[in-house]
């Protein structure tokens, strides 16, 4: 029988492996500290103040041959012979003499009121602010916009002010929560415009305060990183997809069928090469909106399976032989993964899907969609958290499992126990190099939101946020091509060199015998089969 390479290389090649593992992982941290700029931007627009007299419905531009006629500011006399709904909101996205790019692959939008304290007309509590927004979109400086959307919101303004409501204090800002607008799944276009329009009757925008302007924060991610990132995928992508099929023929070239193990494994290369597709290459090239509800679709269907993985490869080392190889074995773990998914995936469609329609919609604009949004996240979390515990609980498990074999060896003979202890040994280790991936990511995500995005390093601008995005990418595929590689079958068989080995496997003829899974045949290792519970009795 061929066991897996796991079993079966020298601890020389094994050493080797790590090492170039290792020099990958290191590799691909340095790629996103060092090279790949901060994953997004946020440029900050003060919007133009258009006087829009006549209430055209035509786009009006904050500068350029064709600019709006507008006010500085609203103390100005001009400004008070206007009416509130006279007033349009100018944005005009980029800056001028720049353009965007569809490198930067996706666009936010978030406002900022400046919102100026007045005894007579203060921001009430629990108010909801109705915008009226437009979105239009053009490719060169002279064609006319085409507009992409337009649409009427509702959004909850929260201010508060930090010092006292009296007359002396008049004129003080509020300091006002910023309120997302806008996202956009694509960058297709060169110049964007963006106006807005506080409508104002007896039942609409009152008590919103004395608004003095307003900044609109565009966010999307930058083109240099976008193009390290797409590069990443397209390396990643051949050698997990290749490292997939060259397992599942080996496996094939068995002469049992594939165990319930082996089966999940090869699902990890597959959702992995789904991750790693670099579909952002097409993208570029078209107007595709839905393209972060793939990324989202691409990353659920990894982590789900990744998380199912953990769960029967531990479970497949400790379950009875009656009981191995049955996923309804892992109903209730699997579920869990499963359950928690599907909220995540409801929030999500919720959100980026709507996107694909309205781009100015937003779940967090009610209270109602607030409510089931963090009813969601919570349920999510939960579900995370007893996934982690069960986790932790079969690895304890295993690992008390493997220090009863331990105890066995002594009484074994020479050969049999030292094969037996390397294989326990680079057992346990993988293990460890798992618990160690799970750990980091976590530590790389704290990292991540407690630091200010950038350290500086001698002559060098370290980007912790790339960094850690590209390490933990890096690392994941590194980890999924070290498992497919080690539990592929080996081409060494078992060889008969002194009198002692052939001893040793007559040796262990009978407990192979015993330790077959229900169908006849042996497991992926010997690992594997030694681990069980039966074959620990």
């Amino acid at each position: 029988m061929s066991g897996a390479v796991i079993e079966n290389m020298s601890t020389k090649k094994l050493f080797f492996l790590g090492f170039f593992i290792l020099g990958f992982q290191v590799l691909s941290i340095m790629v996103g500290a060092l090279i790949a700029p901060s994953p997004t931007s946020a440029i900050r627009y003060l919007a133009t103040k258009c006087i829009n007299r006549n209430r055209v419905h035509g786009w009006l531009m904050p500068w350029g041959s064709n600019r709006c006629q507008q006010v500085n500011s609203f103390d100005e006399p001009l400004a008070k012979t206007l009416d509130a709904n006279d007033i349009v909101f100018a944005v005009h996205i980029p800056l001028p003499n720049t353009q965007m790019s569809p490198w930067f692959q996706f666009m936010l939008a978030v406002l900022q009121f400046d919102i100026a304290f007045k005894m007579i007309n203060q921001i009430e509590e629990d108010v909801i602010i109705t915008i009226d927004a437009g979105l239009a979109h053009r490719d060169d400086l002279k064609s006319e916009w085409t507009t992409a959307r337009h649409s009427v919101e509702q959004r909850p303004l929260r201010c508060t002010f930090s010092v006292p409501k009296t007359y002396e204090n008049e004129g003080r800002f509020y300091h006002c929560d910023p309120i997302p607008i806008m996202q956009l799944g694509s960058v297709a276009h060169k110049y964007f415009l963006i106006n807005l329009r506080l409508p104002v009757n007896d039942t609409v925008n009152v008590g919103i305060g004395e608004i003095k302007d307003i900044n609109l924060v565009g966010i999307h991610q930058n083109g240099g990183f976008t193009k390290v990132w797409i590069s990443m995928k397209t390396v990643f992508t051949p050698w997990i997809l290749v490292a997939s099929v060259w397992y599942w023929h080996r496996i094939g070239l068995l002469a049992r069928p594939p165990v319930l193990l082996e089966k999940v494994i090869l699902a990890l290369g597959v959702s992995m090469t789904i991750l790693n597709v670099p579909v952002e290459w097409l993208s570029l090239g078209c107007d595709w909106t839905w393209m972060l509800l793939l990324e989202d679709a691409q990353q659920g269907v990894f982590y789900t399976t990744l998380f199912c993985f953990w769960i029967i490869f531990c479970g497949e080392h400790l379950m009875d032989q009656s009981q191995r190889n049955r996923l309804s074995a892992y109903w209730w773990q699997v579920g869990l993964v499963m359950f928690g998914s599907s909220i995540l995936l409801a929030f999500d469609l919720s959100e980026r899907g709507i996107h694909l329609n309205n781009p100015f919609y937003s779940v967090w604009a009610s209270e109602i969609g607030t409510n089931i949004s963090i009813t969601f996240i919570l349920m999510a979390g939960t579900s995370v958290c007893l996934y982690f515990l069960s986790l932790c609980g079969m690895v304890r498990c295993v690992f008390r499992n493997i220090g009863g074999k331990i105890q066995q060896l002594p009484a074994m003979p020479e050969a049999r126990r030292l094969r037996y202890k390397g294989m326990i040994f680079r057992f346990k280790f993988l293990m460890l190099v798992t618990l160690a991936c799970a750990a980091m990511t976590v530590i790389f995500f704290i990292l991540n939101q407690v630091s200010d995005g950038h350290w500086l390093w001698g002559a060098y601008t370290l980007q912790v946020h790339s960094a850690f995005l590209t390490g933990v990418y890096g690392m994941w595929n590194l980890y999924v091509f070290t498992i497919i590689f080690l539990y592929a079958p080996s081409h060494k068989h078992k060889r008969n060199i002194s009198g002692d080995i052939q001893q040793t496997d007559l040796l262990e003829k009978p407990e192979s015998q015993e330790t077959q899974l229900n169908g006849g045949e042996p497991g992926p290792t010997e690992t594997y089969r030694i681990t069980g519970k039966v074959a620990q009795e």
